[in-house]
């Protein structure tokens, strides 16, 4: 319908964040016009925005979209279109992995949050985020990449999510998520024990910088636009890889295959490419 309206020059840009960009082209007389503009909320604070050329994309489209952005003053880094592009298929873990840790009951949510806050430099804890963002977005979108990886376990949901999704439990919105935020509620206290929270730590970083490793080795983006994207996307501390080679990669995989043994599960199955340049003693930087 929009084809119809607008000019032969006009540009179709999709502010999706996890949908197919190729697939909404696939619907258009002219696929060639269609690229993935994804901005961060707010819009006007947030610096980056991710460009998401489709498979009939035109190269020009995509030079000129990001010129044009760049002009803004944005960040702007290009991503292959595949599901969640660069930050809502690097992210995942740190949702994701806490989620576990708590439905382990190896921590509360409080504490968790503060380890990540506290210990990690993260501005705001998972649950505190899921809350603010509304499990009506969050898990969505969780859902969203698990099943366009065609259930890869390393995006599974948490049931405890989508049991405050169905209660309407939507976090800050609707007053009630993780956290009670009706009036009178009494937050809950972290336990502040250190070596839990390093663990805590430890366990979702390891599996965020995976993640990130796995971005780079399937050719999603480079290593620095992979940094770039997390720390202006979604605020991070430190750029994810640059982070890695920090803790130091031999590290990293050796963490990953500590779950791995100890769960025998998929989900911790570490990057290839991280166990090349472990092998191999390089970084990323």
């Amino acid at each position: 319908e929009l084809e119809g309206i607008v000019s032969d020059t006009c540009v179709l840009a999709s502010n999706t964040s996890s949908l197919s960009i190729t697939s909404i082209a696939s619907a258009c007389i002219k696929p060639e016009k269609v690229i993935g503009i994804h901005f961060f909320n707010p819009a006007t604070l947030m610096p980056l925005v991710e460009i998401i050329p489709g498979v009939a994309t035109d190269i020009a489209i995509l030079n000129g979209c990001k010129t044009l952005i760049d002009s803004w003053g944005k960040v702007t880094v290009v991503a292959k279109d595949t599901p969640g592009f660069i930050v809502n298929r690097v992210a995942r873990p740190f949702y994701s992995e806490a989620l576990r840790i708590y439905d382990e009951q190896l921590a509360d949510m409080a504490t968790i949050d503060w380890a990540m806050r506290e210990l990690g430099g993260f501005k705001m804890g998972p649950f505190e985020l899921m809350d603010l963002i509304g499990h009506d977005v969050n898990y969505v979108v969780t859902e969203t990449v698990w099943t366009q990886f065609y259930y890869d376990p390393r995006f599974k949901p948490s049931l405890s999510q989508k049991r405050l999704l169905e209660a309407k439990f939507l976090g800050k919105k609707s007053g009630r998520g993780f956290y009670d935020y009706r009036e009178g509620a009494i937050m809950p206290q972290p336990k502040k024990d250190e070596v839990l929270g390093k663990y805590i730590l430890n366990r979702v970083l390891c599996m965020l910088i995976n993640e990130a490793c796995d971005t780079k080795y399937l050719g999603i983006a480079p290593v620095q636009d992979i940094d770039l994207a997390m720390t202006n996307g979604v605020n991070y501390p430190k750029g994810l890889l640059k982070w890695s080679d920090e803790i130091g990669i031999s590290d990293v995989l050796a963490t990953l295959n500590e779950l791995y043994e100890q769960y025998g599960e998929d989900r911790y199955r570490a990057c290839v490419l991280l166990r090349q340049m472990a092998g191999q003693g390089k970084c990323f930087y």
